[in-house]
């Protein structure tokens, strides 16, 4: 398992992927950024600091749950959950926000800024500004801000800043563009916290270290609830953060067969997806290499999902190589199989997913379905839905029995 080995090299890259593909006034900003992480992260004040915030703060560790209820109705693999959900604000994303903010108050930053879709990251990185005394600014399209209402309300009472995106479609793409845009008005004073694992290096594997707690933890959990290692795991991917935490401990066990779920939306035809491992080729976005969605031009193109934290048109460097060694499955889910999973976890287990987890929990189900009852399947339920239950009440609650 060489090809497993240390990741990424010194310049950033996942075999052919990542990199900084920057503009001049970049390089040297990002080279500090780098310095100033490679220098912190083994530092013991600041993993303690960080492993303090963890626990007393977040209330890791997150548990694993086993879904007797759902493993009964799919009749065949047992199927367990690591409940990011149960995270001081919802969701995997106050992982490396904390991380983020920490170290952006050593470099003596004074704003952290971000793009947000589904609000998950904007949420949590509002949290950590407030917590840690930074101003905070937020960039989200205006379709993302509509669907998002109720994370939209959390991020401007935790005092952040929402700066709406009218640009291209309006969605995560674009919001991205906006905040690089930002970014490059003052690199000074403010340090862009990317939210996913995509960018120019540092951040895929920074944000890759931050999540990487969601598998050490899940790992000794599993053993210490079952005996063994699980056999599957799954996590939707869109940029890929929650996954790329919850497979970085497992990648070198071999006999663990690995899932990354994305959304197929309404159909694979150009603009209804965001299936870029699926359909997307290598090609460059926001200062890295990676699969993307793109036209012949090398241009992303608009994607789609129901789930606004997945409709981003490229993915982590890392996922991108992921897939190329074959180490990890690269599937997909529908929006109605996505709502279809989603309205399944509350009724027979109690648990409102997020749409973006949906993803993961859909294919998981099929899945489950058909393996045999003595096979394991370990989902990253990476968000709870209270950001998405007026959007999905307005769009689907009649085709479910909501009155």
């Amino acid at each position: 398992m060489t090809k497993l080995g240390f990741m990424p090299d010194a310049q950033g890259n996942f075999g052919e992927y990542g990199g900084a593909f920057l503009p001049p006034e970049l390089v040297d900003v990002m080279k500090n950024i780098t310095e100033e992480y490679e220098k912190i992260k083994n530092e013991v004040d600041f993993q303690e600091e960080l492993y303090d915030l963890y626990v007393h703060y977040v209330g890791r560790p997150s548990p694993i749950y086993y879904a007797r209820s759902l493993t009964e109705k799919m009749g065949g693999a047992k199927i367990y959950f690591k409940r990011e959900d149960l995270n001081h604000t919802g969701a995997h994303k106050i992982n490396h926000c904390l991380g983020e903010v920490l170290l952006a108050k050593r470099m003596g930053k004074k704003k952290v800024i971000a793009e947000t879709g589904a609000g998950q990251h904007g949420v949590a990185l509002a949290t950590a500004a407030a917590l840690l005394d930074m101003e905070c600014d937020i960039y989200m399209g205006e379709v993302d801000i509509v669907k998002e209402h109720p994370n939209v309300i959390r991020m401007k009472i935790l005092g952040a800043n929402v700066i709406p995106v009218s640009m291209g479609t309006k969605t995560l793409k674009d919001a991205v563009d906006a905040c690089f845009m930002a970014y490059l008005e003052d690199t000074d004073s403010q340090l862009y916290c990317i939210g996913s694992v995509v960018g120019p290096h540092p951040f895929p594997s920074m944000v890759r270290d931050f999540q990487t707690v969601v598998g050490r933890e899940a790992k000794e959990q599993f053993i210490t609830m079952t005996g063994v290692l699980p056999d599957n795991l799954i996590a939707c991917v869109g940029g890929g953060s929650n996954a790329i935490g919850l497979f970085t401990e497992f990648l070198k066990d071999e006999d663990i067969n690995i899932y990354g779920v994305e959304p197929s939306g309404l159909s694979f035809k150009p603009g209804e997806h965001a299936a870029t491992m699926t359909m997307g080729t290598p090609g460059i976005i926001h200062g890295f290499r990676c699969y993307l969605i793109q036209d012949e031009k090398g241009e992303p193109l608009p994607v789609y999902s129901v789930a606004s934290g997945l409709d981003y048109p490229g993915v982590g460097p890392q996922h991108s190589y992921l897939k190329d060694i074959k180490r990890v499955k690269y599937v997909t889910a529908s929006d109605k199989e996505a709502i279809d999973a989603f309205f399944e976890l509350s009724r027979v287990e109690g648990i409102i997913p997020a749409l973006e987890s949906a993803h993961a929990v859909a294919y998981a189900m099929k899945l489950a379905a058909k393996l045999p009852k003595d096979q394991t399947i370990l989902i990253n339920l990476s968000g709870r839905g209270d950001k998405d239950i007026d959007f999905v009440a307005e769009k689907y609650g009649q085709d479910y029995g909501m009155e």
